[in-house]
């Protein structure tokens, strides 16, 4: 077990890919924002990829261990420490029984994952343990974990020193920068081609109003087709407004002249357009984004997102895995290059050793050589 001595500004228990099949019950996916550097949190503590782990949101929680535990950190850099001593990112790390992890504010990126062998163990809710703070349930309580809880834990088992090739980890922006990709849909044909110029070429910077439900973008104003300005009464009264109508994940939401990003924990429906998407793919560089960044937005066609989740998918498994010094000494010691191999069938060595002494038997011959051949 792991007892939660400081919780962080806001950590939470989250499996990937989440809450599956429940959009027709309200329920959003929920799961990691950054489900790529979530994902090799758990390869490194040979998890599988989707096992229950930590989110962790700006700064990071204090916990201390009750029993020897493998451990791995990724994502944001927020400073990990173990018994004071700085720890490495994307690798797996020994933690000891008494032991205590601290992690404070994200330097570089916004949300930081700590994935546990064995992964946590909560109860499941609606077939994920996911936390969904809006409706208080997955998780720990339906909530982000709180000073004095206990992490319940699956029973570890020995895990080898793992660590992360270089080419596997996603590039953090150090500028504040993010260029992000989009499809278009599903509503493009409501904004005009100004407007498609407009978006794609302008800064779009991240409102301090944003959260796991949405991240609210401010910059210039949109303009219309006349599908938009003259609709019928059902549609609502301003450009943006449309019939009520199903929100893909990811979905980039006109309420007005404000876009905001549909993201995890966003809604199912709703009475605004979705001029573009947000592929799944781009999703882990809105989890490392922090209020005051800027998205530039790129458009792809689907089957390039389709090509990026494929690609991503790849990444996010062993394959991206550079082991260490220390196995590979090991591994090294047992591969020996021998020449002039003798191999020897022994059943068949006595069998033949049976037949000589039967033959030297029931011919009385004492000092008679025998030579078999194959």
């Amino acid at each position: 077990m792991v007892k939660v001595i400081k919780k962080g500004l806001e950590t939470s228990v989250q499996d990937y890919p989440g809450r599956i099949g429940t959009l027709n019950l309200g329920f959003p996916s929920s799961g990691p924002m950054d489900s790529w550097s979530f994902r090799l949190a758990n390869v490194l503590v040979e998890n599988e990829p989707g096992t229950a782990a930590l989110e962790c949101q700006f700064m990071g929680p204090t916990l201390k261990f009750d029993s020897n535990r493998t451990i791995a950190i990724t994502g944001a850099d927020m400073s990990p420490k173990v018994d004071g001593t700085p720890v490495p990112l994307w690798e797996s790390i020994e933690v000891k029984k008494n032991q205590t992890l601290e992690m404070s504010f994200a330097t570089i990126g916004a949300r930081s994952y700590i994935a546990f062998s064995g992964g946590i163990n909560t109860n499941p809710w609606l077939g994920s343990r996911s936390t969904f703070h809006k409706a208080g349930v997955g998780g720990i309580e339906g909530k982000a974990i709180q000073d004095g809880q206990i992490l319940p834990l699956n029973k570890s088992k020995a895990v080898g020193e793992r660590k992360i090739k270089k080419t596997s980890i996603p590039v953090m922006s150090t500028n504040k920068k993010w260029s992000v990709e989009v499809v278009k849909g599903p509503n493009d044909d409501w904004v005009d081609e100004k407007g498609h110029k407009m978006f794609l070429s302008s800064n779009w910077k991240l409102q301090s109003k944003s959260d796991r439900t949405g991240y609210r973008l401010e910059g210039p104003k949109w303009s219309f087709t006349e599908k938009a300005t003259n609709k019928g009464l059902e549609h609502g009264t301003f450009p943006s407004n449309i019939i009520d109508q199903g929100y893909p994940m990811g979905a980039i939401n006109l309420a007005g002249q404000t876009p905001i990003i549909l993201v995890n924990d966003g809604p199912s429906m709703g009475g605004f357009i979705v001029p573009y998407t947000v592929p799944s793919a781009s999703f882990w560089k809105l989890g490392q984004a922090k209020p005051g960044d800027i998205f530039n937005f790129m458009e792809i066609s689907v089957e390039k997102a389709q090509e990026l989740r494929a690609e991503q998918s790849e990444i996010c498994s062993e394959a991206s895995l550079l082991f260490s010094k220390k196995e590979n000494i090991l591994t090294d010691k047992l591969t020996i290059k021998i020449d002039n191999i003798k191999i020897v069938d022994f059943d068949k060595e006595k069998m033949n050793e049976k037949i000589k002494s039967k033959i030297m038997e029931k011919r009385g011959m004492k000092n008679i050589k025998v030579k078999f051949f194959d």
